[in-house]
């Protein structure tokens, strides 16, 4: 049998997508209710991150003891791999004693190369290129404050990162246009670029990307591995920094994300982080449901 992995969002079908995002929502209102739920009983989620964490790791562990099941967490210093056992001998024995893992790491390719050899579903929870998890957040949050997202147009504004990268992704399945604001020399890579097609515009000037934008969404400047570059990043992104006078360009109803964590007075202001066009708290909230429908899907 094949197995069914989550390492980008074009993994998984749009219709499919569109039912985990569907039930994510459908699991957050029983989780609400009060109702015990439990299709995941003894089954354990492995989760083996090279990169530090809060909302993914908290959220994949909570989801699986909601559920039901459990899950164990691997740092580099907790497994052979800190040592120099293979990759893929480490995949083929955690594949062995655990019903899916989640890896959160650097490289795309390494995580390509663990799924390979992976016997059960492995899931990206974040590298470089990509952050597919965060993204089914993000369309959960939308659709429920403002329904369907196709059609609409979304601005990105900052670095070109796996979070843009995923975006990019986004908007070719679920049918949004895509206005993306970067300096010059910090461009999502262009072969996923490309990929985007019509959906995907570049701009410099963040202005031209908000215009009549319906969301707007950013990152931190600097992310894990760059923090020697900080200085020259802030220079760089000053005038990408989203505040209530870029803002005021979109539609009057427009909705502000961010991946979280957020630095005010750096990519976003505190007026905008705080403020109530702001939905960051219900879109990490989200992560929680929408890797319940995730696993779910993957498991059952």
């Amino acid at each position: 049998m094949t197995v069914r992995h989550f390492l980008t969002l074009m993994d998984v079908e749009r219709d499919a997508l569109q039912g985990i995002l569907r039930r994510g929502t459908e699991l957050k209102k029983m989780q609400q209710n009060g109702e015990l739920y439990e299709p995941l009983k003894n089954r354990i989620l492995g989760m083996l991150f090279e990169k530090s964490s809060t909302r993914t790791r908290i959220s994949f562990e909570s989801a699986m003891i909601q559920m039901g099941g459990g899950a164990i967490f691997l740092s580099p210093h907790d497994t052979q791999l800190g040592r120099g056992e293979p990759l893929e001998d480490t995949a083929r024995v955690l594949s062995g004693m655990v019903d899916a893992i989640a890896v959160r790491t650097y490289g795309h390719k390494k995580l390509e190369q663990f799924a390979a050899f992976s016997e059960v579903p492995v899931i990206n929870g974040l590298t470089d290129e990509y952050h597919p998890c965060q993204l089914l957040a993000d369309i959960q949050t939308y659709q429920e404050y403002r329904g369907n997202i196709q059609g609409r147009r979304v601005a990105w504004i900052g670095d070109g990162n796996n979070m843009c990268h995923s975006y990019i992704n986004a908007a070719k399945i679920f049918d949004f246009d895509l206005h993306i604001a970067c300096p010059e020399g910090f461009e999502p890579d262009p072969d996923i670029f490309a990929r985007g097609g019509t959906r995907a515009t570049l701009h410099r000037d963040p202005i031209a990307a908000v215009q009549d934008a319906d969301l707007v969404v950013t990152d931190v400047w600097s992310s894990m591995g760059q923090e020697g570059e900080q200085q020259k990043r802030l220079r760089h992104f000053a005038p990408y920094q989203v505040d209530e006078k870029l803002l005021s360009h979109g539609k009057p109803d427009l909705l502000f994300m961010h991946c979280l964590p957020a630095y005010r007075g750096e990519e976003v202001t505190a007026e905008v982080l705080d403020g109530p066009q702001s939905v960051v708290w219900e879109e990490s909230r989200n992560r929680l449901y929408a890797q319940k429908a995730l696993l779910e899907y993957l498991l059952r």
